[in-house]
């Protein structure tokens, strides 16, 4: 039974509705006051505006749809309004949404656990290039995103990847959005256990769930057995890790409230042990709390990591057994280190199989839908009928034999898609930025491929694992807290007391089992123009520097400030 404002949710006992400002708990029955994005929510359950695009906005084009639909309900089927072109950073936080949108969408497609087929990845191109301008970015949560969409154009759209077994239900929104899986679940030899059939019972019980579909604000979630920790697990809303129990042998470690933006709080651990057949039951009891307890009243505070930093994991999974699951969960151990220095899976691995998987790096994520088009051929051509994309921006072909693995890698590199990249290449991951985003305040992708190719030039030795994160504004979609270098967009002042594009700088981030968020250097924005020569002198800085194995994150962490600058 759907879950309405009016409605306290089955779990809890019914209360009168209060008047009383609280936090927004529907489980302590404050549903009133209502701010403006809870009262489109409770006026008509965002699933519901796919008809109106179908029979309506599609016929009679953009000026015909509701505001609240716009710029609310649409994101629950994946549509966002891009930014209008020519509009300069300074602008971003002072126009009104509606000068700043364009008459195009952004559109995202969820690839759940980044499973993807090369039918399916055809399709995907073929999209791109009819309807979307030939755009098609990989995202580091494994989506893929399209731009310049028009709303008449979209159920066709939804007509074409829905018939290949692909959906944008949810992909944005106050929703469960993509779950993040391990891109070598099922394959990988080293592998603890596969949370693909976990992934498949969540999508068939939660997405597109009318009792879910009206959450505080977007609820990200992970999944992976990998023992590389391959999805960023300790950044998401709740997480499931691969371990081994003692005495019950493979499960997941069940982890709860990270999240980046203004605020970043890296996961907690529950001390739970969760067998695969029981990670949806206690995904649903884990996104029923956010529901019900979560914080309604201030978008700023409506995300789970706040419920948790003030509940602590205690109470938090005392309340997860006790009214949701109604039974204990099993105590259980940590994750253990992370194998390898990269999480991407780049390079020639083989498989359980004795088959070998392929992963590949475009630049900064950005593709196009005729690349895209041409993998799917390569991919075929050798055998395979598998990919994955990855949380890092990179994608993987499956199932080859080893008398293919040369040939694919010489075509998958006559596209520009490096098998064995630079640290540089590999370890530069960029947002969506000015060029579309109406939050951003800087470039990003462009600024990224740029980069790349000037730390190629200036430092071709350089053999060390480095992560480069660009973010267009604070809210962080390319995690550049967690980045050993982080570059949050800004207006900054040149020397000559120019307002330009810049950034300020975030050194020594991580995940993984150190995870740590990075050091601001006090006074330090860099310019983009400066911003190849600030690199270059602090990697240069980092190699002389550096003991014997040290990783820049911990050289950033022990550097004297003038090092940093």
């Amino acid at each position: 039974m759907a879950t309405s404002p009016d409605t306290p949710p089955a779990a809890t006992p019914r209360r009168k509705p209060s008047r009383h400002r609280g936090e927004g708990q529907w489980a302590k029955g404050h549903f009133t006051p209502l701010n403006g994005n809870e009262q489109f929510k409770k006026d008509d359950d965002g699933l519901n505006v796919r008809t109106r695009i179908e029979t309506i906005y599609s016929k009679r084009g953009f000026d015909s749809i509701d505001p609240n639909d716009l710029r609310g309900r649409m994101r629950w089927w994946g549509l966002y309004t891009q930014r209008k072109p020519g509009i300069d950073g300074g602008k971003t936080a002072v126009l009104e949404p509606e000068e700043l949108d364009d008459e195009y969408f952004m559109l995202r497609v969820r690839v759940d656990g980044g499973r993807l087929t090369t039918e399916q990845l055809r399709v995907i191109g073929e999209v791109s290039q009819e309807f979307a301008r030939g755009t098609a970015d990989l995202t580091d949560r494994q989506n893929i995103q399209y731009h310049w969409i028009r709303i008449e154009d979209v159920p066709e759209i939804w007509r074409r990847l829905e018939a290949v077994g692909l959906s944008t239900t949810e992909a944005c929104g106050d929703t469960p959005r993509v779950i993040l899986g391990s891109p070598v679940a099922g394959i990988a030899e080293n592998e603890i256990i596969d949370g693909s059939s976990a992934i498949d019972e969540i999508q068939r019980r939660f997405i597109g769930n009318p009792d879910f579909s009206n959450l505080p604000r977007k609820f990200k979630t992970a999944i992976s057995g990998s023992p590389q920790l391959d999805v960023a697990h300790e950044i998401n809303d709740v997480a499931f890790v691969g371990v081994h129990h003692p005495e019950h042998g493979p499960g997941f470690d069940l982890w709860v409230g990270g999240g980046l933006s203004t605020n970043p709080k890296l996961g907690v651990r529950l001390g739970a042990w969760v067998p695969l057949d029981e990670v949806p039951d206690v995904f649903g009891g884990v996104i029923g709390i956010f529901r019900d307890y979560g914080y309604r009243r201030l978008r700023t505070r409506a995300r789970l990591k706040f419920l948790v930093a003030d509940w602590g994991p205690e109470k938090f999974r005392q309340i997860l057994e006790d009214e949701y699951l109604q039974r204990k969960l099993t105590d259980g151990p940590p994750p253990e280190q992370p194998t390898g220095t990269w999480r991407d899976h780049l390079g020639v691995h083989r498989q359980q199989d004795g088959r070998f998987y392929v992963g590949f790096a475009p630049r900064v994520g950005r593709v196009d839908g005729t690349t895209l088009t041409k993998i799917a051929e390569v991919a075929d051509a050798h055998g395979s009928g598998r990919l994955r994309t990855t949380a890092e921006q990179k994608m993987i072909v499956l199932d080859v034999t080893e008398d293919q693995v040369e040939s694919l890698v010489s075509a998958l590199e006559a596209l520009d898609l490096r098998v064995n990249p630079s640290p540089f290449r590999r370890g530069t991951m960029a947002c969506t930025g000015i060029e579309f985003c109406k939050l951003a305040i800087v470039e990003t992708k462009a600024r990224g491929a740029s980069l790349i190719d000037e730390l190629e030039r200036r430092i071709p030795e350089f053999d060390q694992p480095i992560t480069i994160n660009i973010n267009g504004c604070p809210n962080a979609c390319a995690r550049i807290q967690v980045a050993d270098i982080g570059l949050k967009g800004q207006l900054v002042l040149d020397g000559e007391g120019n307002q330009v594009e810049g950034y300020q700088v975030h050194l020594g981030g991580a995940l993984g089992l150190e995870a740590g968020f990075g050091r601001k250097v006090r006074g330090l924005k860099v310019t983009a123009t400066e911003l190849p020569d600030y690199i270059e002198r602090v990697i240069k800085r980092f190699e002389a520097e550096r003991a014997d194995g040290e990783r820049f994150a911990t050289w950033a962490a022990r550097a004297d400030e003038e090092a940093l600058k």
